[in-house]
Parts: structure tokens; C-alpha cells; sequence
């Protein structure tokens, strides 16, 4: 293997005589058994400055509770150097909701990333155009009328989002699909579903339309480590398999035309994908909830920070994980009582929802 950095010959520039031609962005070349693969500079510097931001975060969450530890107990409970009550709390109690919040919020981030991206739309959201509302339907029937387990309510939860993104795409389907067209039904089927929601809730009994309503808000309260586990590993065979899907992901953002003429399938890849990001956002909904704007939020942050022509995952991923996680600390530690980490995130995502609104009305002025 070797690595090369500095200006990659068809991606970044050269000097003809004294005149320096600029072919676009740096790039790190690596170079295996005659692949080479070229790592953006900028993707990569603001990728560790992410997971940098996600780590300190992280051990900040371990340490803050009703017992506090310092960063070295954190470490050394990690690590293994430390046993008895210490090794509780981080491991046993914190952990696990750390976890959770890096997990769901990464999934939630190329989740939205996969939506905007197949779109063209900065507002194609899953929360937004329904798919969270109908796996929260799902979620509901199992949790109401079935009173199922944790499996029985993710099956239910991905049964209810793949029926609402397969009603939503032929709805807006009309010799293909447009993404603002699919935004608009989207929207429509998301107040239907809202209303069938408050009605199951309000035809529960009370201890369970109460538990409900909590979970609906979007909580990691009761998030087990089996839950983190089980997710965890559904999610990340299913950001693999995004990962595999972001070169056509990346064509489609060049139209369809264009993306047909260099042999995409474009109806084929377009379902792929939202299939893809129906079942991260059934996934997450599953174990804690609708957990909302993280997914709207996330892959634009993600590439205004790169500054990439398009969305990528990884930053989106990044971003999601630390947004999430930062909601969770605020709803638990900052606000005056504990909240559910969904209700900080409708907070923040509304603000940068109206922020972009106005932004968009001023362009078109």
C-alpha cells in the first residue's frame, strides 16, 4: 500500500510553464495492489474534526450525571482499569444511551442524506414527507393493539414506513418521479398519518396512550443495550450498503438524464435508495421513536462544511451522530427537567427549517 497526498493530476492542478492551472480540489491518492482510491483533503481534516467533536462529547456525557466523574474514570472504566460502582454507571447505565444517540443519529444523517441526495431537494426529509410518521404508525398499531415485543415492534415500525414510501412514490409517481412532487404527497400522507396516530393514541387506554405519547416524542430513555446492539448491527449493514450505492446516489444528483446516459437505472436506483433510507429511519424509530430533523439537518451541515457540490455520507453521517448526541445532553443535563431528546430536536430543526425558508424566499426575490 502506499499513500501519496499533495495535488492529484485529474483533481487538483499543475503548472504549464510559470502558470498554474487549477483542476479543483486536493486530493490524498492511496494506492493498493493497483487501486487507487482519492480521499478528498477538506472531507477528510473536517471528518476528523467530527469525530474528534464526537468523542469529546461522548466522554463529557459519561462523565455528567447525578454522580460525577472525571474524564480519567471515564477513560480507566472504558479501559477496564476500574471495577465496583464506577464501572456501573459508565458501562452499564451511560454507555448504552451514548451509544444509542451516536448510532440512531448517524443512521438518521445518511438517512436524510440518501433522501435529499435522490431528491435534489434540501427538504426531502423522511420526518417531513412521512416515512418516520407511517413507522410510527406501525410502531403504534404493535405497541396498542398487539402489545408485541421489541422485535414485533421493529418489524412493525418497517412494515408501516416501507407501505407509506411505496403509497408515497406511486401517488407521486407520473412518468417518473419528481422530488418535489414526492415532497408535496409526502406531506399530505404525513398529516393523514399525524391524524390516525392521535386517534390510536386517544382510543388507548391510559397507561398506554401515556407510554405511547412519551415514545413518540422521540426518547432514548428506555433504550437497553440488546436494543443498541441489535440496531446496531441492522444499521450498520445498512450503511454499508449505502456506502456501496453512492456513486449512482451521486449520479442521480446530476438529473436523470444524465444519470441514464451513464447507465444508471434510474427508477431501479431511486426505489433502491429510498428503500435504503425508509429502513434507517424504521430502524431508529423502532427503539426510540420518531426522532425528528436530525435527518433534514445533518446532510446540509454535512456539505456546507465540506463544501462539496453535492451530499456526502460520511460527514452527514458524522454530523448526525454528533447532533444527536449533543440534543440528548441538552434535553438531559441543560434543560430544566429531563426531556425526550426528539423535543430538542423539533426545536433546533425548526429554527434551521424557518432559517432556510427565508434564505429561499430572499434567492427568489
Amino acid at each position: 500500500m502506499s499513500v501519496r497526498g499533495g495535488l492529484d493530476p485529474q483533481a487538483g492542478s499543475s503548472r504549464t510553464g510559470t502558470r498554474r492551472i487549477d483542476f479543483g480540489r486536493r486530493v490524498l491518492v492511496v494506492r493498493h495492489r493497483g487501486i487507487a482510491i482519492r480521499l478528498d483533503w477538506r472531507s477528510l481534516v473536517v471528518c476528523s474534526v467530527l469525530v474528534l467533536a464526537v468523542a469529546g462529547l461522548a466522554v463529557l456525557a459519561l462523565m455528567t450525571g447525578s454522580y460525577q466523574l472525571s474524564p480519567a474514570e471515564v477513560v480507566s472504566a472504558l479501559t477496564g482499569g476500574t471495577g465496583g460502582l464506577v464501572r456501573d454507571i459508565v458501562v452499564e447505565w451511560r454507555l448504552p444511551r451514548v451509544l444509542a444517540a451516536l448510532v440512531f443519529g448517524a443512521a438518521l444523517g445518511v438517512s436524510g442524506a440518501l433522501f435529499q441526495s435522490t431528491m435534489r431537494n434540501p427538504l426531502a426529509d423522511p420526518y417531513i414527507i412521512g416515512f418516520s410518521q407511517g413507522a410510527y404508525t406501525g410502531a403504534l398499531v404493535v405497541i396498542l393493539l398487539v402489545n408485541g415485543t421489541y422485535w414485533q415492534l421493529s418489524g412493525g415500525a418497517l412494515l408501516g414506513g416501507t407501505v407509506t414510501a411505496i403509497a408515497v412514490y406511486v401517488l407521486a409517481y407520473r412518468r417518473g418521479v419528481q422530488g418535489f412532487r414526492l415532497i408535496v404527497v409526502g406531506i399530505g400522507i404525513s398529516a393523514m398519518l399525524a391524524s390516525l396516530n392521535t386517534w390510536l393514541i386517544l382510543k388507548a387506554d391510559l397507561d398506554e396512550a401515556m407510554a405511547a405519547a412519551t415514545w413518540g416524542a422521540g426518547s432514548l430513555n428506555g433504550v437497553s443495550s440488546g436494543q443498541v446492539a441489535f440496531g446496531g448491527v441492522c444499521i450498520a449493514v445498512l450503511l454499508v450498503l449505502a456506502a456501496l450505492a453512492s456513486r449512482p446516489m451521486r449520479q442521480l444528483e446530476l438529473g436523470d438524464d444524465a444519470a441514464a446516459a451513464q447507465g444508471v437505472r434510474v427508477t431501479a436506483t431511486r426505489l433502491g435508495l429510498i428503500v435504503l433510507g425508509v429502513a434507517l429511519t424504521a430502524a431508529v424509530t423502532a427503539a426510540s421513536g420518531p426522532i425528528a430533523f436530525i435527518s433534514l439537518l445533518a446532510p446540509q451541515i454535512g456539505r456546507r462544511l465540506v463544501r462539496s457540490a453535492g451530499i456526502v455520507l460520511a460527514p452527514a453521517a458524522l454530523v448526525g451522530a454528533l447532533l444527536c448526541l449533543a440534543a440528548d445532553y441538552l434535553a438531559q443535563h441543560v434543560a430544566p427537567t429531563p426531556l425526550p431528546v426528539g423535543i430538542v430536536t423539533v426545536v433546533l430543526g425548526g429554527g434551521y427549517l424557518g432559517w432556510l425558508l427565508i434564505i429561499e424566499a430572499r434567492r427568489r426575490l
